[in-house]
């Protein structure tokens, strides 16, 4: 009996082993001595576990991961960063005297507020951005007319227009200058399998020490090298053709507007301080400040008059630009011929008009300050946010019309909205990747995104109409979002970030 068990205990019998370390372990290969006449090559693969993997390391996606490191609920996790751009390893450089950049954002007072509060704010302010506290928006036909001041709310303004390396940069900082348990990933996401038991099998001779973590089940990801990470939860921000939605087979509502969006950036003779958008019969066109004289145009038009403008000359480019900013296509407001503020001026409640609600002519564009580029817009809305491991947010889970520049206000509201369930998952002992608590990021948000990308689709489909009498009562409404004191203020909220909707207005 003693010579059996000898005999049992001396063979290698290969176990199962799970690793949770937090950094990448390339495959190694051993060789293990199996009798002392051969020799057998024993491939071990040693798989990082993590508890969440971002797919997507873009703005909404580094917004996440900048909310979570600030919260002590959620600053213990560690964290997967998975995005083939390899400057989010290293950090991305930006000097101040950089030429602008024509990609930008808009951010709205509650975006920053959260920006804020997470400790990236900050590092926006260390580069170009620009405050604004006036806005003016009217359209060719000479009626409709608006203009919206942040004094009407109590506020100190209405936005902030910052470019987009600027904002990816600030978040960047911010999470690497934290203690937060990041792990950057300069890949691809390949395939994704959901749910599978997070056990990897690792032929050794020594017994291994199982974590708690290993008896739960995780998703796999396989990465662009061959490389694998396993993951308690799957966030997929990584844009509008998002790879984590079509391997999590989240179905998607939409459709493709036939218009084109140029953006550029412009130089004035002096800083511009307010935002302009005029709604013209191909598309809006919009400019806003960036600072440093410079403003960012953002200009909707069919797609062959997109292709055209793009390779005009310079000059001739900022003539029609101008011009569609002046009086090109159609009048100025106040000098129609029927007398747009006398037409509507029984909409006014307060008989008085102030000096800020008279139209003003644009700044003049001067010179060309990057090159122009031209996309495609589309609408598009994923049924479902969420099912078991998997969350999306950003343009991942909906992706809108421009011409409110709402696009990363949405997703950065997403990426809050999204840490603050995590943090109440953890708090309850809750697993963070279980259905049940991410379908509450969804019924929080989905009404909201819905809600946004509803309005700015009936603003394009309304001025894809050119009718006398429609246009009149287009007017109408546009002149009663100006003049009616109680509905312009819900409106500047409504578009401040607050989620009520200005339908429902009140003094």
């Amino acid at each position: 009996m003693k010579k059996t068990v000898s005999n049992v205990c001396a063979l290698k019998i290969p176990r199962k082993f799970f690793c949770s370390e937090t950094v990448k372990v390339a495959g190694s290969t051993d060789f293990v001595p199996s009798n002392e006449h051969e020799k057998r090559p024993i491939i071990s693969e040693v798989i990082p576990e993590y508890d969440i993997a971002i797919v997507g390391g873009g703005m909404v996606g580094m917004s996440l991961a900048c909310f979570l490191a600030s919260m002590p609920m959620t600053k213990q996790l560690s964290v997967a960063i998975i995005d083939s751009n390899p400057a989010l390893g290293s950090g991305i450089s930006i000097q101040r005297e950089d030429p602008p950049d024509p990609r930008v954002s808009t951010v709205t007072p509650a975006s920053i507020s959260f920006l804020q509060d997470a400790g990236a704010w900050k590092y926006v302010e260390q580069n170009r951005h620009a405050y604004f506290k006036k806005m003016q928006v009217w359209d060719y036909t000479g009626f409709g007319y608006a203009r919206y001041d942040a004094g009407d709310v109590n506020k100190d303004f209405l936005g902030c227009v910052a470019e987009n390396k600027v904002l990816h940069s600030a978040l960047l900082s911010c999470v690497k200058d934290s203690d937060f348990k990041t792990t950057f990933y300069p890949l691809r996401l390949t395939s994704m399998t959901l749910n599978t038991n997070s056990m990897s099998t690792v032929k050794e001779s020594i017994p291994s020490k199982e974590l708690p973590s290993a008896q739960g089940h995780t998703s796999k990801l396989q990465l662009s090298d061959g490389s694998s990470i396993y993951a308690k939860l799957v966030v997929g921000a990584d844009g509008g053709k998002s790879r984590v939605r079509e391997l999590a087979g989240f179905k998607t509502t939409g459709w493709n507007y036939s218009q084109n969006a140029i953006i550029c950036t412009v130089e004035h003779t002096s800083a511009n301080h307010c935002a302009w958008q005029r709604f013209l019969p191909s598309g809006p066109i919009a400019l806003l400040p960036m600072g440093d004289n410079f403003s960012n145009i953002v200009w909707t038009m069919s797609p062959t008059e997109s292709n055209d403008r793009k390779s005009i000359t310079e000059e001739m480019f900022l003539k029609d630009v101008n011009s569609a900013l002046d009086d090109g296509h159609g009048p100025h407001p106040m000098s129609s011929s029927l007398g747009t503020r006398d037409l509507f001026s029984w909409l006014k409640m307060d008989a008085t008009l102030s000096a800020n609600e008279f139209f003003e002519i644009p700044p003049k564009a001067i010179r060309m300050a990057s090159k122009r580029m031209v996309f495609p817009l589309s609408l598009r809305h994923a049924n479902s946010y969420a099912s078991k491991r998997v969350v999306l947010i950003g343009d991942a889970a909906h992706t809108i019309h421009p011409l409110a520049g709402q696009g990363v206000n949405l997703g950065f509201g997403d990426a809050f909205s999204l840490s603050r369930v995590i943090a109440e998952g953890i708090a309850l002992g809750s697993d963070i990747g279980e259905v049940n608590l991410l379908k509450k990021y969804e019924t929080d948000r989905k009404p909201a995104n819905v809600a946004m990308m509803a309005l700015l689709d009936g603003f394009q489909k309304a001025y894809a109409v050119d009718f006398g009498p429609f246009n009149f009562l287009r007017a109408a409404a546009f002149n009663g979002a100006n003049l009616i004191s109680p509905l312009k203020r819900r409106i500047i909220s409504y578009a401040s970030g607050e989620n009520k909707l200005p339908i429902f207005f009140g003094a």
